[in-house]
């Protein structure tokens, strides 16, 4: 009985797929509340008795990524990836001590298990088993016609012998494993692939997807935060800078109506707070623009599934006076957001002079966000049509 990891890559930014368009990376499209690449762990994971089981994800994800294995308990290792699939490759194989690797790409969601098990069927007769697509139609290269018997288009998963592939991928740049060995004098089996072992590449491969549509559930977040004042000649908030006798005492520039609101993101999609991604014991998030530090996690929210529908903002303040920078502030968080002026709300209530909001001691706010999961589903002729722009 042969000794066999499984590899499953997923750690490349998409940039194929989103474009222009504000689309999570392929590896988070939701499967009801799933991401996909949980999906396909699950599901390959029973396939085989794998004695390695390796995701390779995207550095800033995989604290993010851990929380949903651990709530399935999913035995998994998260290794970082590369700039290339080649190097996130290299990270995790550098680590395996089974014989055998059978590596698959997360964005080929679709395999049908008859591949993976007349793949794994053949363990410990070649270097690498591949699975292959013929070509029907005339093909031409540089002004030459090429024999179609000839040619095949290269699939995953693909089973390697670990020392082969350990040896050839540092004699050069490949894109596949079977290129790699074969180039290094291994020896390769090809089977028959499937159609269905479509690759996710471009945002207009999503209707070729046999897979249940992303949830309709609304996830609701709340933020809160609160800094002291001392006298001073300027105060931010919501971005926007406001003349007055305070100063926020702060680390960062003291905007606590972003903070709130990146709080409140976080706390929809679980992903800790804003203390733990931006520490204020960090020298360099000293005075930081708190608009970045949102914009950051905005992205994050974005790449791992999520389309931010609202917020709802209440300031707490006794001075300075609010109300006629309100609608500059809605703006510029609509803005960060990336979501309609109507659908930001921000209110700014006084405490009556009670404690120490009423003695202009500090400031609280506090945030609501509304989010829900990227609809994939509604992508229709090529172009996502995003429900805030329908006519």
């Amino acid at each position: 009985m042969y000794s066999v990891a499984l590899v499953l890559l997923g750690a490349g930014k998409s940039s194929r797929f989103k474009e222009s368009l504000q689309a999570p990376k392929k590896q988070w499209l939701r499967i009801d509340e799933l991401p996909l690449w949980l999906v396909v762990a699950k599901n390959i994971a029973t396939y085989y008795n794998f004695n390695e089981m390796i995701i390779v994800g995207s550095d800033d994800e995989l604290f993010y990524m851990q929380k949903f294995l651990d709530s399935y308990s999913l035995n998994f290792t998260l290794i970082g990836g590369g700039s290339t699939r080649q190097e996130s490759l290299q990270n995790a194989i550098s680590t395996i001590k089974s014989e055998y690797i059978l590596v698959s790409d997360i964005a080929r969601s679709n395999i049908p298990k008859n591949i993976f098990n007349e793949i794994l069927q053949n363990i410990g007769k070649h270097d690498c088993v591949v699975p292959y697509l013929p070509i029907n139609d005339t093909a031409q290269y540089n002004n030459k016609y090429l024999k179609r018997e000839d040619i095949k288009l290269i699939q995953t998963p693909q089973l390697s012998k670990t020392s082969k592939l350990k040896e050839a991928i540092k004699l050069g740049l490949y894109t596949d494993e079977s290129s790699a060995i074969q180039a290094n004098n291994g020896e390769i089996l090809y089977i028959k692939g499937d159609k269905q072992s479509h690759k996710i590449t471009t945002i207009e491969d999503i209707h070729k997807l046999t897979l249940e549509p992303p949830s309709k559930k609304i996830l609701v977040g709340f933020g809160s935060d609160i800094h002291a004042l001392r006298e001073g000649n300027e105060i931010i908030l919501g971005g926007i800078k406001i003349p007055c006798e305070f100063e926020i005492i702060a680390h960062s520039d003291g905007d606590i109506v972003l903070h709130a609101v990146s709080d409140a993101i976080l706390g929809a999609i679980g992903a800790g707070d804003i203390g733990e991604w931006f520490s204020d014991t960090d020298e360099s998030y000293k005075d930081a623009d708190s608009a970045i530090l949102l914009t950051k996690i905005v992205e994050f929210s974005i790449n791992v599934g999520y389309k931010i529908r609202q917020a709802d903002i209440v300031i707490f303040a006794q001075k300075p006076k609010l109300s006629q920078h309100k609608r500059d502030m809605e703006k510029n968080i609509a803005n960060l957001l990336n979501v309609p002026l109507t659908h930001i709300n921000i209110k700014a209530t006084t405490t009556e002079k009670l404690g120490f909001i009423g003695r202009a001691e500090g400031i609280l706010v506090q945030c609501n966000v509304v989010l829900e999961y990227f609809d994939w589903k509604n992508h229709l002729g090529g172009i996502y049509e995003d429900s805030d722009n329908r006519k």
